[in-house]
């Protein structure tokens, strides 16, 4: 197999073209200075990025290079997936080390393209670059929505209940449980992989915004209490979370059952759960609960909106739980 200097910049977009599918005509996507791409009718096109640099997002030594093309795609489609919004095209930029392996970057294209195609997602184009540090990928992702369905941070209301779907803190243990050593093969997998290959909720946001159910919405990629708070100052909001309704899985409760605090600060401040985050009225409580039996992945009421303009997490005795840092900040 040639190397990536022998293969060259071109050689390399020619093998990416190669694995994806390409816009429909008169769509025009690879090949051209840029992508000539149309909304359907109604729709309005939101717009996300995401940045992954080796060292501070990725590690590529936690586990196969598949699974990071997988994450690098998904932590897009869940920005989309918290608007209520469908994912139509993204666009892939990677500033690759000198000498780096050719293997690992075609074990990324795997997991990329899976992750695409699970998602109808197109790749419409992108750059490459070489880099002085390490690997840096750059994933911008188009979806749409038509425009009155369209789920934003600003719109909870006092009294709205507080929704997160699926289970929180596994993503952030996984996380410890990498860095203390451990590797996919064993009893973790399962919080391994919540790190390592998140889901991104995209039917469920759809379902969601298409129902109009709810109110405001947010992915929870920095923490529970951090992506809260920013429904809340664009909302004019605050909230209280019940720490003994978080839903936690198995696997979590039994790895932290001897740090009785431990399970809710990963909960509430571990973040990159990539779950969704949304405020209903308490009417459509059963509406939800409706859209969860059918979609298959539990939602669960976690606390309410309030107007105290902060999010507070109470312990089960009734007093305010003191997280040792509210969510993820890179700064």
């Amino acid at each position: 197999m040639k190397g990536l200097a022998e293969l060259g910049e071109f050689g390399l977009i020619d093998r990416i073209r190669a694995r994806f599918p390409q816009p429909a005509a008169p769509e025009l996507g690879i090949g051209d200075d840029a992508a000539l791409l149309s909304p359907s009718a109604g729709c309005q096109v939101i717009v996300s990025t995401d940045l992954l640099a080796e060292g501070v997002h990725f590690d590529l030594g936690f586990g196969p290079a598949r699974l990071l093309g997988r994450k690098s795609l998904a932590v897009n489609l869940s920005d989309i997936a918290s608007m209520g919004a469908i994912p139509r095209w993204f666009f892939l930029s990677l500033a690759i080390p000198a000498g780096f392996p050719l293997a690992t970057i075609e074990g990324f294209l795997d997991g990329l393209a899976e992750q695409a195609a699970e998602h109808n997602c197109i790749l419409a184009g992108g750059d490459t670059c070489g880099s002085k540090g390490g690997l840096t990928i750059s994933v911008t992702i188009m979806g749409e929505q038509r425009s009155e369905l369209i789920l934003k941070r600003g719109g909870a209301q006092l009294d709205d209940e507080v929704w997160v779907s699926g289970t929180l803190g596994d993503s952030a243990l996984g996380l410890k449980l990498l860095l203390e050593g451990v590797r996919l093969g064993g009893a973790d997998d399962s919080l391994l992989l919540r790190q390592l290959d998140p889901t991104p909720r995209c039917a469920l946001g759809v379902k969601l915004a298409e129902a109009g159910l709810v109110n405001a919405m947010i992915d929870i990629s920095d923490g529970l209490l951090a992506d809260l708070g920013h429904i809340g100052e664009q909302s004019g909001t605050g909230a209280e979370i019940l720490l003994e309704q978080l839903p936690l899985s198995a696997a979590l409760q039994s790895c932290c059952s001897s740090l009785p605090e431990f399970p809710w600060q990963l909960a509430v401040s571990g973040g990159e759960d990539y779950e969704l985050c949304f405020t209903a009225p308490v009417c459509n409580h059963a509406a939800i609960q409706k859209i969860s039996k059918t979609a298959g992945i539990p939602l669960t009421v976690v606390g309410k909106v309030t107007d105290s303009g902060q999010v507070k997490a109470i312990l089960p005795d009734g007093t305010i739980f003191k997280p040792s840092a509210s969510g993820y900040t890179h700064f």
